[in-house]
């Protein structure tokens, strides 16, 4: 089996640092999109409370009161819903992204090693130690492709349980907002 060469390792070497580069300009950016939405998020909540206090400042009747906490509470929930989704939306994102590198990165362990394993096989004893490593490199591919099926189970389960959190609080400010109209319409007799 020959040794790598001088100019393997800096390929090598090159390689893992294009990748790193990569990762991190994924996290960076990730980053990024996510203060920007932060930023735009608390502008808006700003603007919001402000407003809000605004409208319930200029409330003269308890029963136009319980209206309008009914109606300011339900695009509250629906703002608090669409913050949730993009923060998911940049999470899954940022996570395709670096999981397309890592996969990319992997095929391509996996092809340098299946080459080495065939130079392997021509030395003394190597037929052995190809065994051996084809073994390795069979379990590392399943364990691999494990890891990717829990990674999209997870995101599924995620993505269902944020879309029952969306149905569920749909369903309480429509609530809300019925038990406020019925609470004024009671105040009213």
């Amino acid at each position: 089996m020959s040794t790598p060469n001088i100019e393997q390792l800096a390929a090598a070497q090159k390689a893992n640092a294009e990748v790193m580069t990569t990762l991190m300009r994924a996290a960076f950016n990730g980053m990024e999109r996510l203060a920007a939405l932060n930023m735009a998020a608390s502008r808006e909540f700003f603007n919001t409370a402000v407003s809000n206090t605004q409208q319930l400042l200029s409330v003269k009747d308890p029963s136009e009161l319980s209206k309008l906490n009914a109606n300011l509470a339900q695009p509250a929930l629906e703002k608090w819903m669409d913050y949730t989704r993009s923060v998911y939306d940049l999470v899954s994102s940022v996570q395709k992204e670096v999981g397309s590198v890592v996969e990319g990165q992997y095929a391509q362990f996996s092809k340098t090693a299946a080459a080495n394993l065939d130079k392997t096989k021509s030395a003394p004893g190597g037929d052995i130690l190809a065994a051996t490593m084809k073994s390795m490199l069979d379990a590392s591919g399943r364990a691999f492709d494990q890891m990717n099926a829990m990674a999209r189970q997870a995101a599924d389960i995620a993505e269902a349980n944020l879309q029952v959190a969306a149905n569920t609080t749909t369903q309480a400010a429509a609530a809300a907002t019925s038990a406020a109209s019925k609470a004024a319409a009671a105040a009213k007799k």
